[in-house]
């Protein structure tokens, strides 16, 4: 690894926690590679690996292998997140633990580690809405949010400014913003090259403006998480500083154990508290974490009155390929159709005056006059009927099935057939006895050339 900028080892002396040597010496070692499983696909995996402290569904792994060639990963059995980023599962839990019907944003959301940690923690009645301002990237934030399969998690494509339409309609809003990416030199070259002060400078405006513009948005007595990934005080504490001389807010703080080696800190001017990662002393990447309340009267938007969008025809057809029918079903887009709990529809009102929806609930798939062209979100789903035909794979085959390539079976019942691995949907086929058709999304296809010991 090149040598760590100079400048940015002389901001950091005097920070509470930084130790010169040991970070040094840390950054001379590989990344630490961590994935966090998903309760709502118990697959039982990763028994015996140390577990990551402050996440109870998350673990180390002690090489990192090609995530690619696991069909578990691609059925959203686990995601792979870095360590320190997960302490925001032991924050919420304190802060936001037994609330219900929560509206939650995670605005700078691609591609999905923070969204898809979240989703497992709210109620049903709950609802998140997943942005990214980027199109690209917010491809990605869809399709990992998919491969989660909960209904109850919505993607947006919008830039902040745009939220402030919403007032006071979030009860907690998580900015992991845009920053120098100091914290991530382990993990990626990259961001060890573009490092400079000027970026410092850069980001911090960035996003003291992504804050200002989404701070409408969140009710009176709601929780703003602000995070980073970067070293630098003007990115973290600083901001914190800022928050406080700018609105009316209140620091919050969650119990740490010692022996997690994370630095409990204050903001120079207002005594702010935050939370750092430094690798050497945490087992994980360089982070910054911190929670605040918002103290101050809000304007409240409300729904006028709609008619609701529930088509009593499409339930008749799709609801079937749910384990739960009490959903709306309603038209999606031009060709889907889909559901989405009831408690959600008013949302829905609000939401699609104000921003871009790009996902909301579930995408059930396609009508035609013989019968129903079902989606792929739905082999994802956690709300799949359990009893829908079904064709049980070997690793080998779920393989096959994910590069598009014949998986050598022959001898299937006719008919749509969710392809299974260790119980878990991976996709779609179309069995029609001599051959099957396979329905899996050209994009989502594995693209890598796989050798034969792969298989």
């Amino acid at each position: 690894m090149k040598a760590l900028p100079g400048s940015l080892l002389q901001q950091l002396q005097g920070i509470q926690g930084f130790d010169e040597a040991s970070f040094i010496a840390a950054h001379q070692q590989a990344a630490v590679t961590s994935v966090r499983r998903n309760p709502a696909k118990d697959l039982g995996l990763f028994p015996s690996n140390e577990q990551v402290p402050w996440c109870t569904s998350a673990v180390y792994l002690p090489e990192r292998p090609v995530f690619t060639l696991d069909p578990s990963y691609h059925a959203g059995a686990y995601y792979v997140q870095e360590a320190s980023s997960m302490f925001l599962s032991h924050m919420w839990q304190h802060i936001m633990q037994g609330n219900e019907g929560l509206r939650v944003l995670d605005l700078c959301a691609a591609p999905g580690g923070k969204s898809t940690l979240i989703a497992s923690l709210l109620d049903r009645d709950s609802l998140l809405i997943s942005n990214e301002v980027i199109r690209t990237r917010a491809s990605i934030l869809d399709e990992n949010m998919t491969r989660w399969g909960y209904m109850n998690t919505w993607v947006t494509s919008n830039d902040p400014r745009d939220f402030a339409k919403l007032p006071g309609y979030f009860d907690a809003i998580i900015v992991d913003a845009p920053c120098s990416g100091s914290g991530l030199f382990r993990k990626d070259a990259r961001a060890l090259d573009e490092w400079s002060e000027a970026n410092v400078k850069l980001c911090c405006e960035r996003q003291e403006r992504i804050l200002a513009d989404v701070w409408p948005s969140l009710k009176e007595d709601g929780v703003l998480i602000y995070a980073t990934c970067s070293y630098s005080q003007q990115e973290d504490e600083q901001i914190l500083d800022w928050l406080a001389n700018e609105y009316e807010v209140e620091t919050l703080t969650v119990p740490v154990a010692d022996e997690w080696g994370i630095v409990t800190v204050s903001s120079p001017e207002k005594g702010m508290t935050g939370y750092r990662f430094f690798p050497g002393k945490t087992r994980g990447e360089g982070f910054f974490i911190a929670a605040l309340r918002k103290k101050e009267t809000t304007d409240t938007i409300s729904v006028h009155r709609y008619k609701t969008a529930h088509d009593k025809k499409i339930q008749q057809q799709a609801s079937y390929l749910l384990s739960d029918t009490d959903v709306i079903f309603l038209q999606t887009d031009k060709e889907n159709f889909g559901a989405m709990h009831p408690a959600h529809e008013e949302d829905m009102q609000l939401l699609q005056k104000a921003v871009y929806l790009r996902k909301t609930g579930l995408t059930l798939g396609t009508p035609t006059a013989k019968d129903w062209i079902p989606a792929h979100d739905v082999a994802l789903s956690i709300d799949a009927n359990s009893n829908l035909p079904c064709l049980h794979v070997t690793k080998d085959q779920a393989l096959h099935f994910l590069k598009r390539e014949d998986m050598g079976i022959d001898d299937a019942e006719k008919g749509w057939l969710m392809i299974r691995y260790k119980g878990l949907g991976i996709g779609w086929v179309k069995s029609l006895g001599n051959r099957m058709n396979n329905y899996l999304p050209k994009h989502w296809r594995i693209r890598m050339e796989l050798t034969d010991s792969d298989w």
